[in-house]
Formats: C-alpha cells, sequence, structure tokens
C-alpha cells in the first residue's frame, strides 16, 4: 500500500488519462500526494470524475486534451504541460487504443497509419517532447503502457496494435539504455485482458468469459489492479535500481 505522501511534490504526466487506466493511475498519484498533469483525450467527456473537483481547484491537477492524431497535437500538449511544470518527474506514456479489428487482407493504408501514429508515434513525439522537462525533474521515470498482445500477438484482427506495442516495449528498453547516464529510468506495464471499455468496443462477452476461463485466477483484471505497477515503477525508493524492464500484470494469463 502507498503512503498518502508517497509522492508529495512530484510532478507526474498521465497521457490517455480521460477513462480506464489512464484515469485510475492517475487517481492514484492523486492519493499518493502528486501534483497530476492528466491528457483526458482529444475532447472533454460529458462529466469530470468527483475525484478530480478538488485538486483541480486547489492547482494539485491539471487537464488538458489534445488529439494525438492531428498535426501538432502532442505539441500542444507539451506546450500546455510546460505551461504547468517547469520539471516532470514522471511521465506515463498510456494513451492508445486498437480503433478496430482489421482482418490482414482488409486493412486499409488510413487505418494501419491511424492504429500506428496513436499507439507508436505518439509516444516517441511525447517522449521527444518532454524529455527536456524530465531532465529536470527528481529522479526521473517513465513508464509506457504496452499489452500482452506484444508478446503474443494478439487475437484476430489486432495484429497492428500489437506489434506498436512490441514496438513501444523493444523502444523502451532502447530508451532505458541511452537515459541510464542521466538518471532517467524507463519501464513499462503491461496489462493483460482488463475490464474496461476498450474490452466493451472490441471484445465480445462470449470472448471476454473464454479468456477469464484461460486465466489463472479465473478473472479478468481492473484498472485499480494495473494502476499500482505503475506507481511501484515510478517510484524510486521502491524500483531505483529497475529500468528496461515490463512488468506484467495479467493474473498469470501468461504461463497458459
Amino acid at each position: 500500500m502507498f503512503h498518502p505522501s508517497s509522492f508529495r511534490d512530484r510532478k507526474i504526466v498521465v497521457t490517455g488519462a480521460g477513462r480506464g487506466i489512464g484515469l485510475e493511475v492517475a487517481r492514484q498519484f492523486l492519493a499518493c500526494g502528486a501534483t497530476v498533469f492528466l491528457h483526458g483525450g482529444r475532447a472533454p467527456q460529458a462529466a469530470l470524475p468527483d475525484f478530480l473537483e478538488a485538486p483541480l481547484a486547489e492547482g494539485r491537477a491539471f487537464l488538458s486534451h489534445a488529439d494525438f492524431l492531428a498535426e501538432g497535437g502532442v505539441e500542444t500538449l507539451a506546450s500546455d504541460i510546460a505551461t504547468a511544470f517547469e520539471a516532470v518527474d514522471v511521465l506515463v506514456n498510456n494513451a492508445g487504443t486498437m480503433f478496430g479489428r482489421y482482418p490482414a487482407a482488409e486493412l486499409t493504408d488510413q487505418q494501419y497509419e491511424t492504429v500506428v501514429r496513436l499507439n507508436q508515434t505518439s509516444v516517441v513525439q511525447t517522449t521527444r517532447a518532454l524529455l527536456p522537462l524530465l531532465r529536470r525533474g527528481q529522479n526521473p521515470a517513465i513508464v509506457n503502457t504496452v499489452s500482452i498482445s506484444a508478446v503474443t500477438g494478439g487475437s484476430p484482427g489486432s495484429s497492428i496494435y500489437s506489434a506498436t506495442k512490441a514496438f513501444v516495449s523493444t523502444y523502451s528498453k532502447a530508451l532505458a539504455r541511452e537515459l541510464a547516464p542521466e538518471g532517467i529510468r524507463v519501464n513499462c506495464v503491461s496489462p493483460g485482458t482488463i475490464a474496461t471499455d476498450f474490452h466493451d468496443r472490441y471484445s465480445s462477452p462470449e470472448k471476454l468469459e473464454a479468456t477469464r476461463k484461460s486465466i489463472p485466477l479465473q478473472r479478468l483484471g481492473t484498472a485499480q489492479d494495473c494502476a499500482p505497477a505503475y506507481l511501484f515503477l515510478a517510484s524510486d525508493a521502491l524500483s531505483g535500481y529497475i529500468t528496461g524492464q515490463v512488468l506484467e500484470v495479467n493474473g498469470g494469463q501468461l504461463i497458459c
């Protein structure tokens, strides 16, 4: 259990924090005393979650929206972050989604480019844009979201999504080696099958039930299961000698 002051005075950026795992990661960082900049996705949601109201009013949370598929979207977000923070201690690159299941023979160039741009290119661009702020941070760390599908290849129709997650995994290991002399750690969290609206959109109830039965812990994961892994990898006290690693959070799914 993390202490309410575990991340006091730490400046955290979480992309893709409008829902699901990213939103829960932001919530848990805030609960541990951090100041958090949330990238809420392309556009504002209908209503803010209750837990954000007080931190936003107190200046302990910041919320901005940017479309990573649009030209200049990452730069817009980076500018907003630089206005709020003089330095960044932790960057969580979490933005990304599947968009759809595209059979290999039917995949269009536009579909391919969309999946690659959001899940792969945006991670490179966001990291590049925020490295100057990370270099000013205290025990800085980058935590990137990948996926169990980076290892397994995913299920039919998700080949490009899975490949982009494998790219981010390899990119993170290379980045960890490159940035280690500067004291910047880089790791990944790799969620398994997590019960969020991601699977509401891209997986049938029958597929999810079949997956659940195959998992040793006999349940799908939750955003609450995943978020502590991000905090662990962000904490210099807990993981200061860990870099270039992928932390799998899947209930044992990979051993089956």
